[in-house]
């Protein structure tokens, strides 16, 4: 497994298999307890959901969980393609509301490993796109946050598209600069 620090720093990770192949086809690790400790990051992974996206231009985000449920996770995709978006959203970082992208595929089998203190989104790239996620906390609704996917004070330069598929609950959001924070217990 290959750790790609992200330019927000911080514990965000991109996170590329190696593979072994042969005739078969390949093996790959894409959890290893020693690889996560060595960087600190939590592998304890208790609770898994997907995420099935039949059309393209489907945008999930912008979500985050508060203390005392703050959550880590690792997103992957199993099928299709997304274009997958972390903002740190710690008040008191240096990276508060900067965001970084990556491109996660089926293809491409890219993860991408979201620290506590950052919200996480995706717009789809393909139809039928499959989001696999591991989080270290389990689901609280109470402390499930988000804020409005095209925040100007964010200001995330989404992929164009000519019709893009926003939920109720997503387009219900307020700015960032509206929502409290509760204080992550991060590392700046």
């Amino acid at each position: 497994m290959k750790f790609v620090p992200t330019e927000l720093k911080n514990g965000s990770f991109v996170i590329e298999i190696e593979s072994d192949n042969d005739i078969r086809g390949f093996f790959a690790r894409t959890v290893c307890r020693h690889e996560f400790s060595k960087r600190e990051l939590n592998f304890n992974f208790i609770q898994q959901s997907i995420s099935f996206n039949p059309h393209k231009g489907t945008l999930r985000g912008m979500h985050f969980q508060q203390e005392p449920f703050a959550e880590e996770k690792l997103v992957r995709v199993t099928r299709g393609a997304i274009f997958d978006v972390i903002v740190d959203i710690r008040p008191e970082s240096s990276n508060f509301k900067k965001w970084f992208s990556v491109e996660l595929s089926a293809e491409n089998r890219r993860q991408i490993y979201v620290p506590k203190g950052f919200a996480h989104g995706f717009q789809t790239l393909k139809p039928d796109t499959e989001v696999f996620y591991q989080m270290t906390v389990p689901y609280a609704p109470g402390h499930s946050k988000g804020f409005f996917w095209n925040d100007p004070s964010v200001s995330i330069k989404w992929p164009e598209i000519d019709q893009r598929i926003i939920g109720m609950r997503d387009l219900n959001f307020s700015y960032l600069s509206d929502v409290e924070f509760s204080r992550y217990e991060t590392a700046l």
